[in-house]
């Protein structure tokens, strides 16, 4: 199972915005560049997480988007949902999906699917955008920060 741009993306997006969660609105520009992401693309993104209710646009010269909810009331599960659908890898695992195998109560390949969803569930509504960015701050060279514009780095490299 592989998650699409749309997910990856997004969370980096929200990720950005987590980190300069309190500095006002952001612009679109900026996250494009910090995180080398299509501005046209992120756009895109951006509008399915503003109907999510998980970031809001303020308008005007000094216009960008915020979080609309502080970073730790955001969790990784709310972003790739909003932008992935759910994360069920079959529909026969989906809850929202409302056509019922007629297998299911006896296929033994289903309960691996379900254990799956809920292990990814599980990981990615344990982690919230304030744990992204704590963990990110141990990853921060000597002397960036979030003014400059840099890319998380993974220790090593």
């Amino acid at each position: 199972m592989r998650l699409s741009t749309r997910g990856h993306y997004g969370l980096k997006a929200m990720f950005d915005l987590a980190w300069h969660h309190g500095e006002g609105p952001i612009p679109l520009k900026s996250v494009a560049e910090r995180q080398h992401i299509s501005e046209p693309y992120l756009e895109q993104l951006i509008a399915v997480l503003r109907r999510a209710a998980l970031v809001k646009s303020v308008r005007g010269a000094q216009g960008g988007y915020v979080l609309a909810r502080p970073p730790a009331e955001i969790r990784a599960g709310d972003v790739i949902r909003a932008l992935e659908g759910p994360l069920a890898p079959l529909q026969c695992v989906d809850d929202n999906h409302v056509a019922r195998c007629d297998e299911a109560d006896y296929c033994i390949s289903r309960m691996v699917w379900a254990k799956v969803r809920d292990a990814l569930a599980g990981v990615l509504d344990s982690l919230s955008l304030a744990d992204m960015c704590r963990e990110a701050q141990k990853t921060v060279p000597p002397g960036e920060g979030p003014a400059a514009g840099y890319r998380i780095r993974r220790p090593g490299k």
